[in-house]
């Protein structure tokens, strides 16, 4: 039996299949991703989502879906499902659906009368190619397959409509066609492993509709182009596989690639796979061979802060130390290209935010937990040097080191931390001033920053290194911690902010911390009574003033709740690093317990994976974007954490 698997009941229930989403990429930035149903509800749904740099930077959805109808003695079965204006359903083809997993691929098994037929997905590593297997497992007379597709050719944010201007032309390849709707796309190849019929029937399917973006607030409905269908005919125990790309495939090669690929993946057998598959979801290649960490599907970029935030977990946890190591090397190219106010040459978005380089200290930090501060001295060294130095220089645009060893920042009028939901131009949460993760981040990167100086037998600089750390962790303590014994979030002059927010984590969590143990245990403690979920800590807590847990509604409504009170799993990983570290071996059964509640996620939202956020109040619905890369790194971080504490 698979770890992840639904049985009829569920399959044809829509109430609750069509929440389960499945993504599968290509670690090139292609992905492919849709219900379980295979019924869209997103505009970022798709079979073939791919960039096109010349385009743009977003995803583009060429193959929006695939139509399969099986047809008996003149009788068509079609296995699609769409859904149209009107809450109208068609054709569906859920209703012949007996089972669903995704213990390698995504399997589906249709059972129409006497016919019985598997279909499997696979996603080919590094090339704009989705594969999809169908196998006739009965049959009890002649069977044919017709397979219809439906052509988008738009940007993922976009919407394509009927129109005059759309290019009908295509061209025959073997085992199928070719055809680029549009000026500026690549052409879609469409094959078969087999020979197969095609019929030139051009159609448009008109009022498509998307319910996840009408829950958004947004536009939601599209017609999509069908240029005609294709046929072949089968026998039982047949197979054959289709591919779309922007690429000719080799046909006859089409049924090994397939099993190839099938080979090549990671079991979803258990919770610590599933992630484990989902942290190589978030790779991604350019053709520079630069490698990044996306931070997160379906509109994610590769974002800087996500990528040294999220690189320890997603790597060293699963001992991948050759991508931790090709990542950050892209990662430095463009940290000194910025120190050097250079144009960047990689693409690693946000890289000005102003705790971006901390956060790469604290990254570099792990490395050299994991594999020794000696090796980590070697490769990383005198990149983290050179952080605290552009940091002491004062030479950042917007982080300045105070007299009293503390950064300052500027987040009045741009949001410059995680929290960085914004309505009307201006910051929804503005945080400025003394943000106090960003001093804990600096403190700890003066301490790490000693430790390798010291290594790297630089005693003068080491003793100077910790002279500014323990005039950092004096002033900390003054500015931050209250009477009431948790840490103010941020303060800027006589502004104190009182809100109780999850940003006092990092203070306890972090192997060099200004607290005391005292002051540690507090900062946990209120944590544990005011922002722990299970799923997360609160990013506020329900005493605090504007707490709104729920990340629902249009656009504006949502801004207002994504740092009010929604949940998010990677601050839980530090809270958990943090119990941990303070009370051991004690609170085992404790954070194995919070595990459930991430378990339970693999079977929801997009299976085997962790969305972005969840509502802060019960039943804590996943929210945002269906797979985000701290979130998974940090749970794994966690189980990591879990299995040293144990033994």
């Amino acid at each position: 039996m698979s770890y992840i698997r639904f049985e009829k009941a569920l399959m044809t229930n829509l109430q609750e299949s069509l929440p389960k989403e499945i993504l599968r990429t290509n670690r090139s930035g292609a992905y492919s991703c849709s219900t379980i149903v295979d019924c869209n509800t997103r505009k970022y749904h798709g079979l073939l989502v791919v960039p096109i740099p010349e385009l743009d930077d977003d995803g583009h959805v060429l193959l929006s879906s695939l139509d399969c109808t099986v047809i008996q003695h003149g009788a068509a079965f079609n296995l699609g499902l769409h859904k149209y204006q009107g809450n109208n359903y068609s054709p569906n083809g859920h209703k012949y659906i007996r089972s669903y997993d995704c213990d390698k691929v995504p399997t589906t098994v249709y059972r129409v009368g006497g016919v019985v037929m598997k279909k499997e997905v696979v996603f080919q590593h590094y090339e704009d190619r989705i594969l999809i297997r169908y196998t006739l497992l009965d049959a009890h007379s002649p069977t044919t397959l017709r397979f219809k597709p439906f052509l988008a050719f738009r940007s993922v944010r976009q919407f394509t409509h009927e129109n005059t201007i759309v290019n009908r032309d295509y061209q025959e390849v073997d085992n199928g066609i070719k055809t680029c709707l549009y000026a500026g796309y690549p052409e879609l190849y469409m094959q078969f492993s087999r020979k197969c019929n095609f019929v030139f029937e051009p159609d448009w399917y008109r009022g498509i509709e998307y319910p996840k973006e009408q829950e958004r607030g947004y536009a939601s409905n599209e017609d999509l182009y069908v240029p005609g269908y294709f046929e072949l005919n089968v026998r039982k125990g047949d197979s054959v596989v289709f591919a779309a790309s922007t690429s000719e495939s080799n046909t006859r090669g089409l049924r090994s690639l397939f099993a190839k690929e099938v080979d090549d993946r990671a079991p979803r057998d258990n919770f610590f796979h599933c992630l484990v598959n989902a942290a190589h979801q978030f790779h991604v290649e350019d053709k520079n061979g630069d490698k990044y960490i996306l931070a997160g599907y379906p509109w994610f970029k590769a974002r800087a802060r996500d990528t040294f935030v999220a690189l320890p977990g997603l790597t060293l946890s699963i001992e991948e130390d050759d991508y931790f190591e090709n990542a950050m090397k892209t990662a430095e190219k463009g940290l000194r290209e910025f120190m050097d106010g250079k144009p960047l040459s990689v693409k690693l978005y946000e890289i000005e935010q102003p705790d971006v380089l901390l956060w790469a200290v604290w990254c570099i930090q792990q490395y050299a937990k994991e594999r020794g501060i000696e090796k980590c001295g070697k490769k990383y060294g005198k990149l983290v040097l050179n952080i605290i130095s552009y940091i002491e220089d004062q030479r950042h645009p917007n982080l300045t080191l105070e007299d009293n060893g503390l950064v300052k920042t500027d987040g009045k009028e741009r949001p410059v931390t995680w929290m960085n939901s914004m309505s009307s131009g201006r910051p929804v949460v503005p945080r400025t001033g003394y943000i106090v993760e960003f001093n804990a981040l600096w403190y700890h990167a003066l301490k790490f920053g000693a430790a390798l100086a010291e290594t790297g037998e630089d005693q003068k600089r080491a003793d100077r290194l910790e002279r500014l750390a323990a005039k950092c962790q004096k002033s900390f303590v003054e500015t931050f911690v209250n009477e009431h014994g948790y840490l103010f979030d941020y303060v800027d002059g006589s502004d104190q902010d009182w809100s109780v927010r999850p940003n006092m984590i990092f203070a306890a969590a972090f192997d060099y911390s200004p607290l005391s143990q005292d002051q540690k245990k507090n900062v946990i403690d209120i944590c544990t009574r005011e922002l722990l979920t299970p799923k997360g800590l609160r990013s506020l807590s329900p005493k605090s003033n504007g707490y709104n847990p729920m990340y629902t509604g249009p656009q504006v409504q949502r801004d207002y709740a994504y740092h009010q009170g929604t949940a998010w799993p990677w601050l839980g990983g530090f809270y958990m690093e943090a119990c941990l570290k303070l009370y051991k071996r004690t609170r085992l059964s404790f954070i194995e317990r919070q595990m459930v509640g991430y378990e339970n996620e693999m079977f929801y939202h997009c299976l085997g994976t962790l969305p972005e956020l969840f509502d802060g109040n019960p039943p804590f619905h996943g929210r945002g974007a269906v797979s985000f890369a701290m979130n998974v790194a940090e749970i794994l971080r966690s189980l990591e954490q879990l299995e040293k504490y144990k033994y």
